[in-house]
């Protein structure tokens, strides 16, 4: 499938719509994270100094008064929330180091990892999406730990990201480590850029779904709904 990437710097209506329009559409351009080439050319303690600055900047814009004691340090938390907590997907060395094992139980029949909490970071509007994640695969005849799933999950919600996008990610990270293609990632989350602005709507939510291999069929995908609703 062919994909292409809006130009940071384009300003100007895309197929009609502005850049504001195309962000409140939840349109996403690339299946993979937009980065810059030399996106790690700068340490994280330079990034961390440069988003304090600039974040400051910002602060300073909305009128705020840098030098009250509960505000002066503000810049630096958030510079270092960024990049050692929400956005630390964004790293690759951050990736989570996945060791297969043997099935030597021999179990043949779908596991599901259900529940999997994450927040993550709408990349339109840099505001939260909270949700859970749902994992199934079946064994090509290896494993990997419980805790490693929900690590993948987290990995790859821990970046500015749309749900979509998201639930791709993680369902090509597992066929990739477990080396099958019948793996299933259900994505129910709430947006706060919906909730929080624009509409206003607190009740919705979003759930994306990906279906690969034996899952792919409707009664794979009856029975794992039957597991997920019990």
């Amino acid at each position: 499938m062919k994909t292409e990437t809006i130009s940071n710097n384009k300003q100007a209506a895309f197929n009609g719509f502005s850049t504001e329009d195309i962000g409140d559409d939840h349109l996403f351009t690339n299946l993979e994270t937009p980065m810059k080439p030399n996106a790690f050319e700068m340490s994280n303690d330079e990034k961390k100094k440069r988003i304090s600055i600039l974040f400051s900047e910002v602060m300073d814009v909305l009128g705020l008064d840098l030098t009250d004691d509960s505000l002066k340090g503000t810049p630096d938390r958030v510079a270092k929330m960024y990049i050692e907590e929400i956005f630390s997907g964004l790293d690759p060395k951050n990736k989570p180091k996945v060791a297969l094992f043997d099935n030597k139980y021999q179990y043949n029949q779908m596991l599901v990892e259900k529940n999997i909490t994450f927040y993550s970071n709408c990349e339109h509007h840099f505001v939260p999406i909270i949700g859970k994640a749902h994992i199934a695969y079946k064994s090509s005849g290896k494993v990997i730990g419980l805790s490693k799933l929900n690590r993948i999950v987290q990995y790859y919600a821990k970046r500015p990201q749309v749900q979509e996008r998201l639930t791709n990610q993680i369902a090509n990270e597992l066929k990739t480590v477990l080396e099958t293609e019948d793996v299933a990632v259900i994505i129910d989350a709430k947006h706060l850029c919906v909730s929080s602005r624009g509409v206003k709507d607190d009740t919705s939510a979003t759930v994306t779904t990906y279906y690969g291999g034996e899952f792919n069929t409707s009664a794979k995908i009856a029975e794992l709904q039957n597991y997920l609703n019990n």
